[in-house]
């Protein structure tokens, strides 16, 4: 169930996710390409989610739920699935939130961006099976991982996926020939066949492409409060570790189209709608 929370200290600011380095690696080289193979991800027996209050504005409708909250997941039976609620299963794909090499500028830089190196780039699609390039931009590379993540939705819209600790096999490579690589690119493995039930989508309209994704994300949420029996906070969570934001349309200028769509496979035992 979600529940009210309070921050234990005041924080001025975010503190950053966790991670693991940096590593140095021998034979790395500025203009070289680091390859990342993730052999295995395994996570936790416990995840949470949770909207938090105060400083941390980066969720897409920070301004709109100023209040905390917070949902503790129960991971421990190893199924392929955890339990947001009876009823609502949210299909278990780990991954790391936290993959990248150093900058090649001086100075400090916080885990809470993407840089073209990498860093804390929420690509749910690099998990278990899938081939990360970073371009190397100082020697050794200093790569560093983390930020663990049992499920998320494209967008992470409420800031937070399910969060947990992950034990992670991963094979480092240094390749010299691929001068391409400016910015991380990646390979996607074969994904399992599923059972699709289809998706719930709301289409969002605007000339900004960020406030085109706060409307398809808001209608998604009122339907959830409407249809299926959340409160506002449980719509927002539950959007951000299953529901996907999909650019629909960014040429027909001056406006976008941005969709968030849900899976009505979470929906356990339920009709199409």
């Amino acid at each position: 169930m979600a529940a009210p929370i309070k921050s234990p200290t005041p924080q001025t600011s975010p503190q950053g996710d966790t991670a693991f380095g940096p590593v140095y690696i021998n034979s790395a080289s500025p203009g070289d390409v680091l390859k990342v193979e993730f052999l295995s991800l395994r996570p936790a027996d416990y995840g949470w989610t949770a909207c938090l209050p105060g400083s941390f504005k980066f969720s897409l409708l920070a301004d709109e739920y100023p209040e905390a909250s917070l949902k503790i997941w129960n991971l421990s039976k190893g199924e392929d699935f955890a339990i947001f609620k009876e009823g609502i299963h949210v299909p278990i794909k780990p991954f790391l939130g936290v993959v990248g090499v150093a900058p090649g500028e001086e100075g400090e830089f916080s885990t809470i961006p993407p840089y073209e190196t990498g860093g804390n780039i929420d690509c749910k699609y690099i998990t278990q099976g899938s081939v990360l390039y970073l371009p190397v931009k100082v020697p050794g590379a200093l790569f560093s991982c983390g930020d663990g993540h049992a499920a998320q939705g494209d967008g992470e819209v409420c800031g937070t996926a399910i969060e947990t600790p992950m034990k992670a096999t991963i094979r480092l490579t240094v390749e010299k020939s691929k001068p391409w690589v400016q910015s991380p690119h990646f390979l996607i493995p074969p994904q399992p066949v599923t059972v699709d039930k289809g998706e719930y989508a709301e289409l969002g309209i605007d000339s900004d492409l960020r406030e085109a994704s706060r409307k398809a994300l808001r209608g998604l949420i009122a339907w959830l409060v409407a249809e299926k029996g959340q409160n506002s906070q449980e719509a927002y969570m539950l959007s951000s570790v299953a529901a996907n934001l999909k650019i629909a349309e960014i040429v027909d200028m001056p406006n976008y189209a941005v969709a968030c769509s849900l899976p009505l496979s979470i929906f356990v035992g339920a009709p199409y709608v």
